[in-house]
């Protein structure tokens, strides 16, 4: 299995999700960066399981430990573990998924591909994986803050048919975090929450959009041709849990444009080029020009809902099955800070490779 994630700043994901716990090696991480628990467990609070009446209620402190990598608060140059104790696994909830396949889940693509899985909870294709790139983004977050005056945020833009009115340019962390569905526009959020809400009390799930922005990145990151910046940015968000799409800049919608009116005329202004619009999305051929990076992720409604649904069990005979336990009825608040992560991590990993090659 590829566990592995970037080149200079690179880590690697461990862990299922009914295990003794979750975790990241992270290393590449530059020395002398002054780092302990507090740094990273912020970002780990947004994407615990519990923390509002419209995510899952499984109880998880999702408390990180430093197993590794640092002494007296700054890190060694040496590789970074963290550790995050699973406290409120159920497996008894998913003993019938022993025997049978959910539906859209990966149950039945890992038992085909390797004769045997980790049927509670979904084992390592659950999202709880994710808390180790969550923990590592942190880390990468604060390296692309303080050395390099970069800012990551996300946010979401749209669930079902419901859209946020944001502006990239001005959209403020406190503004995301004022309300629990994690959208900057306050009107929309207040639909989308209801909108939720209505979907678990049905027993169904619902999906959305969430946007990406990163402020302040130089121009000049980005190494093409095959790791252009939106391509791996690109790879970063499709392979995050139920992430079904992913563009950037104008995306699909700049196909509706002539190329005169798409282009992105420039201009020059105290020494430094910019731009007069940003449908490039801040990267031009892979490789960032200084202005706003911004993109979007689809996912899909959370592949458990609480009816009755066809499948078959594993010697492939038709039954059904409901699901038990608990779940996101959408995965959108929280993987505003998921989404940040792998944000984060791509960029790091591009400044390294930036200063390795040019500096």
């Amino acid at each position: 299995m590829a566990n592995n994630f970037g080149h200079l700043f690179r880590i690697t994901t461990w862990g299922e999700s009914h295990g003794g716990g979750i975790g990241v090696v992270v290393d590449g991480c530059p020395p002398r960066l002054k780092l302990t628990e507090a740094d990273i467990q912020p970002d780990l609070d947004r994407r615990r399981p519990g923390q509002s009446k419209i995510v899952s209620p499984r109880k998880e402190t999702d408390t990180v430990r430093i197993l590794s990598g640092t002494f007296g608060g700054r890190t060694l140059g040496t590789p970074i573990c963290l550790w995050v104790k699973n406290e409120d696994a159920r497996p008894e909830s998913y003993a019938e998924m022993a025997t049978k396949f959910r539906p859209s889940h990966a149950d039945y693509t890992y038992q085909a591909k390797f004769g045997i899985r980790s049927w509670p909870g979904g084992g390592r294709s659950s999202a709880r994986e994710t808390v180790g790139r969550v923990a590592a983004g942190a880390i990468a977050k604060k390296i692309l803050r303080e050395r390099y005056g970069v800012e990551v945020l996300a946010y979401v833009n749209q669930v079902q048919r419901i859209t946020a009115s944001v502006d990239v340019e001005k959209v403020r962390a406190a503004d995301i975090e004022s309300n629990i569905v994690r959208c900057p526009d306050q009107t929309a959020a207040g639909r989308m929450i209801r909108l939720i809400e209505k979907a678990r009390k049905a027993g169904d799930t619902v999906g959305g959009i969430i946007e990406g922005v990163a402020r302040g990145v130089p121009p000049g990151w980005g190494e093409p041709v095959f790791d252009r910046l939106e391509a791996d940015l690109a790879k970063a968000m499709l392979s995050l849990p139920a992430s079904k799409g992913f563009d950037i800049g104008s995306g699909f919608g700049g196909i509706l444009l002539t190329g005169t009116q798409h282009n992105d005329p420039f201009r020059a202004r105290g020494g430094k080029i910019y731009t007069t619009a940003n449908r490039s999305g801040g990267i031009q051929g892979g490789i960032s020009n200084g202005q706003t990076i911004y993109f979007r992720v689809a996912f899909k409604p959370v592949a458990t809902v609480m009816r009755e649904q066809e499948t078959v069990d594993a010697v492939f005979k038709n039954t059904t099955l409901q699901a038990r336990g608990r779940h996101d009825p959408c995965v959108l608040p929280r993987a505003v800070p998921i989404v940040e992560a792998m944000t984060a991590l791509v960029l790091v990993d591009h400044a390294l490779r930036q200063k390795a090659q040019c500096e």
